[in-house]
């Protein structure tokens, strides 16, 4: 405690009102809303499948927006340049994919958690199986890494702003988080996310902006970036060149080219990932959706946010710290963005800069605790265990479960030492799942054994060369194929699922692809999958894409090709307002 208290001498009182103020609303929000999250399993977990668009989406963005992101985004800009941020941006093709596709699909089948899917696709024991072993591995592990880099990126946020121990911070952090995340349930996370995505995106913008004046402007800040860099690869959103490898290779080899790594990043690693077909947290929005027409426009307006528009503060603090923070002045790439935080922030903004983090950390961090305990709950508890208990049974397991997966979580943090890294080892445990994700929807002869030897076949393969000196885009260059091959093989050397199961699946969903075995009846007109699901798909990506390169482009101090971007984007807007119209609130 007494350091605790020595630490707050590192801000002003009036930066403390703002953290406490902002601490206080979300406590309240969680108190008013907590009868609202007690009527049953499905107002706890999915706010009672009654959110509009604009709430969902935000709530999608703002989960996303997490601690981590801004110091994984400046790690990327340091070490290789702007354009290393296609590992995630390319993620962009399976969102928008999800836009019109998946975010329909997933409020169609009204199901409670992703792995409720699979006893509603599948049939048999294995399907149950399948359920179970997702439901733990994506409660569990998968969950205590994702909250692991964001409570670790928030504890290096304090101890540059605050000198605070991390163990300290971490336990401070992780109190907060579990007493509102086990409030109000769904209901107080998105309403909540919807006040910290205001205050996270209006602070790292304000930041951005303080960080550019203090290089003397934009103009004098890409100058600058330039001097540094006389290659220019720090300041490209496509890379040129950049051939290297191992000490071991006696000459530069094309596999660990910048542009191999960007090729794999966009040919390959967005429809192979463990969320090609939106699940996840995200898929928890889109089912708890008003119907499916807010489940589509959440989903357009989390991408849009996302891909195009939030990251460019933090890449512009990112080139900032190439110019005014040298490699060692400081211990780890992760804590340039807040070392520059405690260098340039004056009293008053560094209270809103640090309530922005705070607020980022919950957003993400009371979403994953209620989605992970929606696992443990649904999928486990409440199906293997005690399928027959009351409803406050369920809602005290769910609120143990949270506390539970809080502790995990703040143990992991503590040895999470790169967050980029820890993005990339997440990604390559579900590599090569993807496909079988996407096609269980559309292809009648998917089955349990499918997905169960794709789970099985990643999981190994990537753990057996996360011990080996690989960078992600080769891991996925080996992981994918293989992955593939087992999946296929599995398939055709098990039987398919009883046809009266999947008839109830696809009447359930109409989801359009290759049923015909299983129903001769002429396709639905509201099937999802048709041939304009590519146009919109098409256009979709032009938005997207077109405004956030703009951006880009415009702020390295290259106006023409930002204006020829910002074209393609109105060419796929008024294309997407042909065929669908603007969002409406009904329902």
């Amino acid at each position: 405690m007494v350091e605790l208290f020595a630490a707050t001498m590192h801000l002003a009182l009036v930066d403390w009102a703002i953290i406490i103020g902002y601490l206080g609303i979300a406590l309240i929000i969680g108190l008013v809303l907590r009868r609202r999250a007690s009527g049953s399993v499905d107002d706890f977990f999915l706010a009672g499948r009654s959110l509009p668009w604009w709430l969902a989406g935000t709530s999608m963005i703002a989960t996303t927006f997490a601690a981590d992101t801004p110091l994984a985004v400046t790690e990327y800009v340091r070490a290789d340049g702007i354009w290393r941020n296609w590992f995630w941006w390319s993620m962009a093709l399976f969102h928008v994919l999800g836009v019109f596709l998946f975010a329909r699909l997933w409020r169609r089948a009204e199901v409670l958690t992703d792995a409720e899917l699979c006893e509603l696709r599948y049939d048999g024991r294995a399907a149950v199986v399948l359920r179970s072993l997702k439901a733990f591995l994506f409660a569990v592990p998968y969950n205590a890494l994702v909250m692991g880099w964001v409570i670790a990126a928030m504890a290096s946020v304090a101890e540059q702003m605050l000198g605070v121990n991390a163990v300290a911070t971490v336990a401070v952090l992780c109190t907060v988080a579990l007493v509102y995340a086990s409030l109000s349930g769904l209901w107080g996370v998105v309403i909540t996310d919807l006040l910290q995505l205001v205050l996270a995106l209006g602070g790292t913008i304000a930041f951005a902006v303080l960080a550019v004046d203090h290089t003397g402007g934009l103009v004098a800040l890409v100058d600058q970036v330039r001097v540094a860099d006389p290659t220019g690869n720090v300041l490209r959103m496509v890379p040129q060149s950049g051939a290297g490898g191992p000490a071991y290779l006696p000459t530069p080899h094309w596999l660990y080219d910048s542009r191999t790594q960007f090729g794999v990043f966009v040919a390959v690693m967005w429809w192979a990932n463990h969320n090609a077909d939106g699940g996840g947290a995200l898929m928890q929005r889109s089912a708890a959706a008003k119907d499916e027409h807010h489940a589509l426009w959440a989903a357009f307006w989390f991408s849009l946010v996302h891909y195009a528009i939030r990251a460019w503060p933090w890449i512009l603090v990112a080139l900032c710290s190439v110019v005014l923070l040298a490699p060692g002045d400081v211990a780890s790439p992760k804590d340039a963005y807040p070392r520059m935080m405690a260098d340039l922030l004056p009293v008053g903004l560094r209270g809103i800069l640090v309530a922005s983090f705070l607020a980022a950390f919950m957003s993400t961090v009371d979403t994953h605790l209620n989605w992970g305990a929606s696992y443990l709950v649904n999928d486990l508890y409440r199906r293997l265990w005690r399928p027959d208990r009351s409803t406050a049974h369920y809602l005290l397991v769910a609120r143990l479960a949270t506390v539970g997966l809080m502790g995990l979580a703040a143990l992991t943090a503590l040895s999470i030492t790169s967050i980029s890294a820890a993005w990339e080892l997440v990604w390559s445990l579900g590599a090569g799942l993807g496909p079988v994700l996407i096609l269980r929807w559309f292809w009648w002869r998917i089955n349990a054994w499918s997905e169960l030897s794709a789970l099985a076949s990643s999981l190994v393969l990537a753990l057996i060369l996360n011990l080996l000196d690989l960078p992600t885009h080769l891991k996925a260059l080996i992981l994918v194929p293989i992955t593939l091959t087992c999946w296929i093989t599995v398939t055709f050397l098990t039987r398919p699922v009883d046809r009266a199961h999947l008839r109830a699946f696809h009447d359930r969903v109409r989801p359009g692809g290759f049923w015909r075995p299983v129903t001769t009846a002429p396709p639905p007109p509201d099937r999802i999958l048709t041939r304009t699901t590519w146009i919109d798909f098409a256009a979709g990506l032009a938005v997207i894409y077109g405004i956030g390169f703009a951006i880009g482009n415009f702020l390295v101090g290259d106006p023409t090709h930002a204006a020829a971007l910002l074209a393609l984007a109105a060419t796929g807007a008024a294309t997407l307002y042909w065929r669908y119209g603007r969002p409406r609130c009904r329902g």
